[in-house]
């Protein structure tokens, strides 16, 4: 893989990885409501998730569900519905420095196994898979956009992270914060919405 690629695909796993999305939002209300530290399985659980999504579609899942072609729109009834139990989990937060004993942050599994109906990040493996892999050198070019995808993916997605923690301070009572949680629990289902959109576009 020539420089030039690397560094088109480290643009693009940055791109792909800052911008607005259901685990950036999630993490956004994280930290704000638990802070960074307790965020941080959250955050390693997403990229971890990502890289085995990576090389499990390399290694041929992705040929699998095209021969099922039943089993994505199946992943997207699930992912809506998995998204609108988080949205009402976040909704409900209680805030800052009074978060209920059975409240707490994301853990790294169940971050991880998130990924796998989170459309976006479906998005993104299949875009670094086919966009940036060369038939003659496809397994190599597939680790390495992998491991591309975890060094600029995660302090992407930790500025998120880092910006609930700053939200965090401004929201000192609980009325606020339970605002700033609705306001995030929304985004959170908007933000499904393009990915979900460009995934009927393709099957449609």
């Amino acid at each position: 893989m020539s420089h030039e690629v690397l560094l088109a695909l480290a643009i693009f796993c940055i791109v792909a990885t800052i911008t607005p999305g259901p685990n950036n939002m999630m993490l956004l209300s994280s930290g704000a409501t638990f802070g960074f530290r307790r965020t941080l399985p959250h955050i390693f659980g997403i990229s971890a998730g990502c890289f085995v999504m990576r090389i499990l579609l390399g290694l041929g899942l992705a040929g699998f569900i095209d021969r099922l072609p039943w089993l994505f729109p199946l992943l997207e009834v699930v992912t809506a519905v998995y998204l609108c139990w988080l949205a009402w989990g976040i909704a409900t937060s209680v805030g800052v420095g009074a978060v209920s004993p059975r409240a707490k942050p994301l853990s790294f599994l169940n971050a991880a196994a998130f990924q796998w109906v989170n459309p976006k990040a479906w998005a993104i493996s299949l875009g670094a898979m086919t966009g940036f892999s060369r038939p003659d050198h496809f397994l190599s070019d597939m680790m390495v956009s992998a491991v591309m995808l975890v060094i600029c993916g995660i302090p992407c997605i930790m500025l998120w992270a880092g910006g609930g923690t700053i939200v965090r301070h401004l929201l000192t009572r609980p009325a606020m914060l339970r605002t700033f949680n609705i306001g995030m629990a929304v985004l959170l289902v908007v933000s499904l919405i393009p990915g979900l959109a460009d995934v009927a576009s393709a099957y449609s």
